[in-house]
């Protein structure tokens, strides 16, 4: 159900298009169905409807007049709510629906329940699927209603309702939505043949822009050389910066002005103190140094991408919450990154997941700098010419978005929830174009047979419960070449088949070669270990490392992903 409340100083008037059934054609037989006493003249139950609409106007605005002539009357006397039911929902009677505007002027403040004082009211339904709230804003004392956050409380109690009537429950939000263009932006945008907004287009640009920067200088050194966007930084008397405001060359006032808006104004997230946080909390990528090889920036994303399942299910909500931005981050940032056959569906899983990237949960965000910097370091290295990274990322990108899901439904974000399942159908579909090539290549270098009977051994043997589904999988052929080349380079096959496995379970996957192909790829494209670190690692009485946390140094969890099957 969705509540929509209003004010206004003209009872007489409410309660005329309450009542009308010639101008509001949808209008058909209006009548109450409660009221503040059960006693209300009803005109939609009467002979002389013009007469009985009088004693109604009058009998709500009595209070109101007895208060004007103390000097205490608000100026906007009326208050209007209107409830509407989900086009699914089963048709309610009026009993049912006066039961409902009760609660509703209980909850909201204007008639609480028990309360002799409370406002005078009626509910009227005038359609089958939604009634009509009228009052007047003051009570029997002659003081005025107490229904601050009036939307926020009918709409908890409407969700309330909507469970014990067994009605449709709709997504509700938590306010920290980005604001919907109005209307006329819509309508200004068609005339100018855009399809979206100017609000809408400046959010995606200022978050790509953060994605990419790496400080508040550089950060609008990329806005002032971005085509169609205006900047301007906003100063105290001090000289110090207090904030920016974005404007889009194509979108101005009937003076010709620009038509600006402030970082907040476009998104919670985007105010001048929030992307001056999230731009001191980026980890440094190493330089290079001499005798030492360049780690691959997209790997290192791929790594920190697959640790994020694992952070969520701890009980750090604002590690979690950093997380989540971070990640965001990284899927603004794609789309200027892969071919462009890839950006549309990665716009769209962008623009989606932005809505799941905000919640009540205050980000601490130097919990996520190591991806920060990661996605730092990919913008200044694309990955063009090498389609296997950006399937790689975008494999692990489809677990975090199924693990940022549960999270989101554990602490009951409905609208974040929605968010993270739009943002999955657009990765799988950028995913499946991602990683056809890649996988067709490796296909065409599959080993000789006696090699491909070796790596069936070693399946069977490191993953027993999983080895007939993966060489039975088309991927399987690819898989095959990427082990043989480890091998070849210098790895243990098996060692790096059991760390794989160990990263992730496989049972949750479609494609449990491809999952199994692209961490191999990836941890074979590291320097393979010598026979003395070998050596070292076997006699470590520790806790096993992987071969990644030699390398690294960091402690790679074992994943425990949602059992939800994808791809």
């Amino acid at each position: 159900m969705i509540a929509k409340i209003s004010s206004g100083q003209d009872t007489a008037g409410l309660v005329r298009y309450l009542f009308d059934t010639k101008k509001a054609k949808d209008h058909t037989d209006p009548h109450l169905v409660a009221s503040w006493d059960g006693f209300a003249p009803d005109p939609g139950r009467t002979d002389d409807f013009d007469v009985t609409k009088k004693l109604l106007v009058a009998d709500l605005n009595l209070h109101v007049k007895q208060a004007r002539r103390l000097g205490r009357a608000p100026e906007k006397h009326t208050w209007h709510c209107s409830i509407r039911a989900a086009t699914t929902d089963r048709q309610l009677s009026d009993e049912e629906w006066a039961d409902i505007a009760r609660r509703i002027v209980a909850a909201t403040g204007i008639a609480p329940e028990g309360d002799p004082d409370g406002c005078r009211w009626v509910a009227v339904r005038h359609a089958p699927d939604h009634i009509h709230i009228a009052a007047t804003k003051v009570r029997a004392d002659l003081s005025a209603a107490r229904h601050w956050n009036d939307y926020l409380t009918a709409d908890r109690e409407l969700a309330v309702i909507e469970k014990e009537y067994g009605l449709f429950q709709v997504v509700r939000g938590d306010r920290t939505a980005a604001k919907r263009p109005t209307r006329a932006e819509q309508e200004k945008a068609r005339r100018s043949g855009h399809d979206k907004p100017a609000r809408e287009r400046l959010r995606a640009t200022i978050r790509a822009a953060v994605a990419a920067a790496t400080s508040t200088e550089e950060f609008i050194h990329l806005l002032n050389h971005t085509d169609g966007v205006l900047v301007e930084v906003v100063h105290f008397p001090s000289g110090d910066v207090r904030g920016y405001k974005f404007a889009s060359q194509d979108t101005a006032t009937a003076d010709k002005e620009p038509v600006w808006f402030s970082g907040s104004e476009l998104a919670p997230d985007l105010s001048f103190p929030r992307i001056q946080e999230r731009l001191e909390n980026i980890e440094p990528q190493p330089t290079n140094q001499p005798g030492r090889r360049r780690s691959n920036p997209w790997h290192q994303a791929t790594a920190t991408a697959e640790r994020i399942p694992h952070r969520l299910d701890q009980a750090d909500d604002e590690a979690s919450q950093a997380h989540l931005a971070a990640f965001g981050e990284a899927l603004d940032a794609l789309p200027l990154l892969v071919p462009q056959t890839l950006r549309p569906q990665l716009r769209e899983a962008a623009t989606a997941f932005e809505r799941a990237t905000r919640s009540r949960i205050r980000a601490e965000h130097h919990h996520a700098r190591a991806l920060r910097g990661a996605v730092r370091a990919m913008v200044r290295e694309p990955a063009f010419m090498d389609g296997a990274v950006v399937a790689m990322f975008l494999d692990a990108a489809i677990l975090v978005v199924i693990a940022a899901a549960r999270w989101h439904q554990l602490h009951r974000h409905d609208q974040q929830v929605t968010a993270a399942h739009q943002t999955l159908l657009h990765l799988q579909a950028a995913y499946g174009h991602a990683a056809a090539a890649p996988l067709a290549a490796l296909a065409q270098r599959q080993p000789p047979q006696q090699a491909v009977e070796r790596q069936i051994r070693r399946l069977r043997q490191v993953v027993p419960d999983h080895a007939e589904q993966v060489i039975a999988d088309p991927a399987f052929t690819a898989l095959t070449t990427a082990l043989a080349e480890a091998e070849a380079a210098g790895h243990d096959p098996e060692r790096l088949l059991q760390q794989v496995a160990d990263q992730r379970a496989l049972g949750d996957a479609d494609s449990p070669a491809r999952v199994l192909t692209w961490r191999i790829q990836r941890l074979s494209a590291r320097p393979a270990l010598s026979a003395r670190a070998r050596a070292a690692l076997a006699r470590s009485v520790a806790a096993p490392h992987t071969e990644a946390q030699v390398h690294t140094g960091a402690a790679i969890p074992a994943l425990q992903p949602p059992r939800v099957r994808r791809r």
